[in-house]
């Protein structure tokens, strides 16, 4: 039916009846900006039954005139309704066109209503929000329209989104560059210390009694104006942030809050900031303005003599650093005033209602603040959030100081305050890195009970995520969710094909890189036995938390015995599987270390034989060149032998030497030698002296 609506919208005529009737919930959509009407979806499963089905279900029926609401005349299933049953029209909304306009369309036939005797109402949108239900009437009186029942469904909750998939991402529509590199982050404004080993905040230069304020005004704070009463300007362009700079100078105090969005960016981007000074009131699209804010406003906000009052500002001043390069000096977080005062509780919702007797709207804190332009609501939302900041603060100041219970120093309640606000101001954003332990942050990991295989797949799935996040600046969680990355890792599907079977919802990004994917899963389980005692100290852990969990809740009353008892048996058999895993490491240590001390023996080994193997060698060469000095001498001597052989006994000396030399031809030298020498005794004295002589 749904489709058939659409199909037929712009032929809808807008018909406003005169009288109205119970019947369906009629409410006001916003799509893309328009507001559109549409039925609500109460979560029928189906749109037509018949009595006999309403029965089975259990739906009461209530007898009562009623209409058919449709956008055409020629829908077939008209045709071939028959009277004489009764049927139920359970419609759902349609609200998913541009085309869409504010209109009522009635078929002029009677039929018997029924009702659900809940008041439970299920709102299936993504558009920005429902608002308030249109009731408005004048036509004929014999015609009825379905509209809400208030008895029958209930109040009507608006459903604000905080992803809205069709919204264009503003790094595209603004043009907005950042660094997402693996590196830290870079405070480009501030100083460095002599060492440079860290940043130097502003703040360092003051202490915190440079900023109370002891003085209390005799005049009784006045509470502002309703927001609806009182006009704001809207900054969007260079012009009016001038101004807007201008006259914070001239201000002694203002109130700053900020919107936030962490979707489809790495590291979330700051799409609003809402400021209010005692008389006026601005909302900057920081979206628009991200690189004119912080030249214009960076001095204001470190300016000492300017009070800065924020609520809960932990995050606040961590965007204002990484995104405009502001740093805040002087400022008073109402947040931590509603802890040092004790207050029944620290959200701004709660000082709203306690100090200004106003119902804030905290629905829209979670809204998607990319979309432009921003509806009715979210602009009275965001005013919302500091109009009264500082007349809270003017009544927090008063009881800081009357609730000191020390009548010496009757401001120490306040100088706490201002002390936990200047340690806030202090923190210096740092830019989440990868490292190889960041896959152990994933929420949900220490429950899902995963074994050392699937734990490695979860890393490398992890290390990819993150390098496509920051290359496409997007967040994780929309490359691959938490869950989905979980869940692959415990199902381990190695096929393109068994991918696709377990991703329950479309991930571009892994439908673009499927086998990607499954190759880093594949190369994962390679590196299993790494993670294996990971797995089991997280297993372990998650035990013993559920345990911890368990004994807290039976402590309060809850009766938890039983699972107390079976999670203490899943510890105990956790625990002697890690005893025996602990027996097998030992094993494998104490062999290990064996096979060390055998390979230290075998390397001194060889390492004597190494310097064996040189003395020898240094040995060998000594023995070669003195080899060669005798060879020289007996050819010397040879040589003399023969010159001073000058008769028959000398040449038979010769016959002789070269006799016994032929035959010892490979004889060493002193063999040589010791034929010469008998060779020479047979010589004359006479001759030995005359060689001799001659050497």
């Amino acid at each position: 039916m749904g489709s058939m609506q659409i199909l037929n919208a712009i032929k809808a005529k807008v018909e406003v009846p005169k009288v109205m009737a119970k019947g369906l919930q009629f409410v006001e959509v916003y799509v893309r900006g328009n507001r559109v009407l549409a039925l609500v979806d109460t979560g029928a499963t189906h749109n037509f039954v018949s009595t006999e089905e309403a029965k089975r279900l259990g739906i009461k029926e209530i007898k009562e005139g009623g209409m058919m609401k449709t956008n055409s005349r020629s829908l077939s299933f008209i045709t071939i309704i028959s009277f004489n049953y009764s049927i139920i029209g359970l419609f759902d909304h349609f609200c998913r066109s541009d085309a869409l306009r504010n209109y009522r369309l009635i078929i002029q036939f009677p039929v018997s209503v029924y009702r659900f005797n809940d008041d439970s109402v299920k709102v299936n949108d993504t558009s920005p929000p429902l608002s308030s239900l249109h009731s408005n009437s004048n036509s004929n009186s014999n015609k009825k329209v379905v509209c809400r029942d208030n008895n029958a469904m209930g109040t009507q909750k608006a459903k604000v989104s905080f992803h809205n998939p069709w919204i264009r991402r503003p790094q595209d529509e603004y043009k907005i560059l950042v660094n997402n590199s693996n590196s830290p982050f870079e405070h480009v404004w501030l100083d460095k210390s002599e060492d440079g080993s860290r940043f130097i905040h502003p703040l360092e230069k003051y202490s915190v009694m440079d900023f109370v304020d002891k003085t209390v005004s005799n005049v009784e704070p006045v509470k502002p104006l309703p927001v609806e009463s009182i006009s704001f300007k809207l900054v969007q362009d260079v012009k009016g942030l001038k101004d807007l700079a201008a006259k914070l100078r001239d201000a002694d105090e203002f109130a700053v809050d900020l919107e936030h969005n962490q979707y489809r960016s790495f590291q979330g981007l700051t799409c609003l900031m809402q400021i209010s000074t005692r008389t006026e009131y601005f909302i900057v699209d920081t979206l628009k303005l991200r690189v004119q804010i912080g030249p214009y406003l960076r001095d204001v906000f470190k300016d000492p003599t300017k009070r800065k009052v924020m609520h809960g500002a932990d995050r606040d001043i961590i965007w204002l650093q990484r995104d405009f390069a502001i740093y805040v000096c002087n400022m008073f977080d109402t947040g931590q005033a509603s802890r040092v005062l004790k207050l029944e509780r620290n959200s701004l919702e709660y000082l709203l209602h306690y100090f200004c007797n106003v119902s804030a709207n905290k629905e829209y804190q979670n809204a998607d603040w990319r979309l432009r332009p921003l509806t009715d609501e979210m602009l009275r939302y965001a005013r919302e959030d500091t109009h009264y900041l500082l007349y809270i603060y003017d009544l927090m100041k008063r009881l800081l100081l009357s609730s000191s219970i020390d009548p010496e120093c009757p401001e120490t309640a306040l100088i706490e305050v201002y002390q936990r606000s200047y340690d806030v101001c202090m923190h210096l954003y740092q830019k989440e890195l990868l490292t190889e332990n960041s896959y152990l942050s994933i929420y949900g990991l220490h429950a899902a009970d995963l074994n050392g295989q699937q734990l490695a797949i979860v890393a490398g799935l992890c290390e990819w995520r993150d390098r496509i996040a920051r290359s496409k600046d997007e967040s994780t969680g929309f490359i691959l969710p938490n869950k989905s990355l979980i869940e692959i890792a415990k199902q381990i599907p190695l096929t393109p094909a068994k991918l696709c079977d377990v991703l329950k919802s479309r991930h571009p990004y892994i439908e673009r890189n499927l086998g990607s994917v499954v190759s880093i899963i594949r190369h994962s389980m390679q590196n299993a036995s790494a993670f294996d005692p990971v797995a089991l100290k997280l297993k372990e852990k998650h035990i013993e938390l559920m345990a911890a969990r368990n004994d807290a809740n039976f402590a309060n009353g809850e009766d938890e015995c039983s699972q107390t008892s079976k999670i203490m048996v899943e510890l105990k058999k956790s625990k002697d599987d890690v005893e025996e895993l602990k027996q097998e490491i030992k094993k494998s240590y104490n062999e290990n270390e064996k096979l060390k001390h055998e390979i230290k023996k075998s390397n001194n080994e060889l390492a004597e034989m190494k310097k064996s193997k040189s003395e020898i060698e240094e040995e060998l060469k000594k023995l070669k060149i003195q080899m060669g000095q005798w060879r020289k001498a007996a050819e010397v001597a040879t040589a003399m032998l023969y010159d001073v052989a000058e008769n028959k006994n000398d040449r038979l000396v010769g016959t002789q030497i070269d006799d016994e030399c032929s035959k010892r031809k490979n004889g060493s030298v002193l063999k040589r030698f010791r034929v010469l020498w008998k060779c020479w005794e047979v010589i004359p004295h006479r001759s030995w002296t005359k060689t001799n002589a001659c050497i």
